[in-house]
């Protein structure tokens, strides 16, 4: 069995407070360039069910690397970098418009995921002496935000200087069951170092829980390319949350190692994930415990193809992040009529963690009136 503990209560006391206090650690880094040198792309994405207009976005670099962003959802749905002989290559799920994204097919494909990413157990929680009832869209728990979360609304679009562009989504009190009217806020910035870069903001009109995060399933060697079982990954963690048989965590961490879980070296991902397959999880369906420091950009993990040699590296504020494998990818048809196979993608969801509003010992995600939710995740891609 393995040997689980809690984190002292001294450092729970310092980290819970972090991520919505912490000011954006890396701002000077974002690229500004004379816009009308690199401007942005935009083009009709379709017509929503309740018809209204969609807009699909389209950054570029120096670099000629490209991604593209709808309004709907705040959801990247293309992302082209370079391999090791310079070809280019889309290494994000999607779909052609905006009909795809609310389709039965779409699994939260490069969306911005909230009010509260991942799980709440038994879509329930009590907070400042009231118990809230959420949506049990994930049987018997609440998952990334309810039945029409985030990812499921049509955004505010402003271009920004240079390959930037802020969304912005206000949540009105009693939306999917959570207190207070949230105002939040996403920039998506391109910089000519290859990195996509995501800087949260958010602030409610009442005590709220709130976990943002962002849901792209990455293959390295492109979209529809099969599976990721070869890539190879490393996680900056020494820790996990363990979970019950409804994924929902038991409250304890526990050490990664001797695990199947241990990515503290680089590792095949599909080396050990048969051990996972007759688990709740299926497969990799894990919240780890970063080693950075929560509040300060730091590494979270690095993520390689041998094949096309690309390599992408995320770095977050986030105290969690979560690593699924793709485990509900059923071949369904995406962009250009590519399948998603089975593992066809993975996705690397910077976080707090599953169920902390339930859970007195993990860092808190209750944002209060007159505080500001911030936080950032860096993709970086480059090539070996």
């Amino acid at each position: 069995m393995l040997q689980t503990f809690r984190l002292p209560v001294a450092v729970l006391a310092t980290t819970a407070l972090l991520p919505l206090t912490a000011c954006r650690t890396t701002a000077d880094s974002r690229a500004h360039r004379d816009p009308a040198a690199m401007p942005i792309e935009t083009r009709p994405f379709g017509t929503t069910a309740d018809g209204r207009s969609a807009t699909l976005f389209t950054l570029r670099n120096a670099n000629g690397v490209v991604a593209r962003i709808t309004d709907f959802g705040a959801t990247v749905t293309e992302l082209h970098v370079p391999g090791k002989t310079g070809e280019m290559a889309d290494v994000v799920l999607g779909f052609e418009d905006v009909a795809g994204y609310e389709s039965d097919a779409n699994q939260y494909f490069g969306c911005t995921v909230g009010r509260v990413a991942n799980r709440i157990a038994k879509g329930r929680f009590t907070l400042d002496g009231e118990e809230y009832v959420l949506a049990t869209n994930n049987e018997p728990n609440h998952l990334h935000g309810g039945d029409r979360g985030f990812g499921q609304r049509l955004w505010s679009a402003e271009p920004l200087d240079g390959a930037a562009i802020r969304f912005t989504y206000d949540s009105v009190d009693g939306e999917e069951g959570y207190p207070g009217t949230v105002h939040v806020e996403v920039v998506y910035t391109l910089t000519d170092a290859d990195e996509l870069r995501l800087d949260y903001e958010a602030t409610a009109s009442a005590p709220t829980p709130i976990n943002l995060t962002n849901h792209c399933y990455f293959n390295l060697a492109g979209a529809g390319s099969g599976t990721i079982l070869d890539h190879v990954l490393q996680i900056d963690a020494e820790r996990y949350t363990p979970c019950d048989d409804t994924l929902i965590p038991t409250g304890q961490l526990a050490p990664v190692a001797g695990t199947p879980l241990d990515f503290r070296r680089p590792e095949r991902i599909g080396a050990r994930i048969g051990a996972l397959t007759d688990t709740a999880a299926i497969g990799y369906d894990h919240n780890f415990a970063l080693d950075g420091a929560a509040g300060e950009l730091a590494r979270a993990c690095r993520l390689s193809d041998p094949r096309s040699g690309r390599v992408l590296e995320v770095f977050t504020t986030e105290p969690g992040l979560q690593f699924y494998s793709g485990n509900f990818l059923e071949g369904r048809t995406g962009k250009g009529g590519a399948t998603y196979v089975y593992r066809g993608a993975l996705c690397l969801e910077s976080q707090h963690f599953p169920d902390s509003i339930n859970q007195p010992s993990f860092p808190s995600t209750i944002l209060a009136p007159g505080d500001t939710y911030r936080q950032t995740t860096v993709h970086r891609f480059t090539a070996e």
